[in-house]
């Protein structure tokens, strides 16, 4: 399972990135008006998810050494 997660949540965290640079560059240069107004909710939601997933991935090696270390002292 998590081999399956990590593959995927990989792919997906790539993929994200582009329509996030592109909803960040909205809410930059269209900055009070309803389209601004309404990407930068939509900003608001994605930058949790690219953050959990972000992180998740950044703390998967460690997690993997620690996995291994501990099915090494049994």
């Amino acid at each position: 399972m998590t081999k399956f997660l990590n593959k995927w949540l990989r792919k997906l965290h790539r993929w994200m990135v582009l329509p996030f640079i592109a909803l960040l560059l909205t809410v930059l240069f269209a900055r009070g008006t309803t389209l601004g107004d309404t990407a930068q909710r939509i900003q608001g939601a994605l930058m949790i998810f690219m953050a959990t997933t972000g992180a998740y991935l950044y703390l998967l090696p460690y997690w993997a050494k620690w996995k291994r270390q501990k099915a090494q002292a049994k």
